[in-house]
This record gives structure tokens, C-alpha cells and sequence, in this order.
């Protein structure tokens, strides 16, 4: 256990907009991102998930230690509305078992994230 609840762990999800055109959704362990909320946020119709070589060539990390901290590339951020409401946040650190420790504030100050409501409870 880390310490933190559930909700206050975030996965690092890589969304393709178009051709090198790419950003991370910071998504609460419990929820998942909305599709049609994240599409109208970003006012495109279509979105997509690149499979774990595309993700890695574009980041520079493998599947599941996928971080914007160090990325190859400084992609735009948007962390899920939620993240705010918690005390601490707990986001991967680029390798397996890392994650880093901070206030939402901090990694929203540190990541130039956007806070959006993107996501949904998962059923």
C-alpha cells in the first residue's frame, strides 16, 4: 500500500489526436475517461489509443510506466477533475513500482495539466 487511497492513484493514459499529435490523460484509479467528454473538450471527433509500440516511441517509456514527468516529448496534460479534491496524488514514475508522491496543486503546477472532468466512474 502507498499510503494513498484508491482514488487518489492516477494512471497515465497516452490519447492520439491526429498524425505526432498526442497527449496524456491523467485518469483516478476507479474511473475510467469518457470518450465523448474528452472528444468535446478538445472539440475533435475522433480519438485514439496508440498500441504499446506507438506509445512507447512517442514517450520513450514502455507500457505501464508511462509518466509526462521525462517524457521525449512534452505532450499536453489533462488531469481528470477529481485529482483536485485529494489531499496527495500518487502518478507513475517511468519505471515499474516508481510512482512520486504530490500535492494535485503541484502536479498540475508541474505538468501545465489542464483539469477537466473527463472521466466516469467505472461500472
Amino acid at each position: 500500500m502507498q499510503g494513498v487511497p484508491l482514488e487518489a492513484l492516477l494512471r497515465t493514459i497516452v490519447v492520439r489526436r491526429g498524425d505526432d499529435d498526442y497527449l496524456f490523460v491523467l485518469v483516478p484509479a476507479g474511473r475510467r475517461f469518457d470518450w465523448p467528454k474528452l472528444r468535446g473538450h478538445l472539440g475533435v471527433s475522433r480519438l485514439s489509443l496508440p498500441d504499446a509500440d506507438e506509445a512507447q516511441r512517442v514517450t520513450g517509456y514502455v507500457r505501464y510506466t508511462i509518466t509526462p514527468f521525462g517524457s521525449t516529448h512534452a505532450w499536453p496534460v489533462i488531469a481528470d477533475a477529481t485529482v483536485i479534491g485529494q489531499p496527495v496524488v500518487a502518478i507513475g514514475g517511468g519505471a515499474r513500482g516508481v510512482n512520486l508522491h504530490l500535492a494535485p496543486a503541484d502536479l498540475v503546477a508541474a505538468l501545465r495539466a489542464e483539469v477537466v472532468n473527463v472521466t466516469v466512474a467505472d461500472t
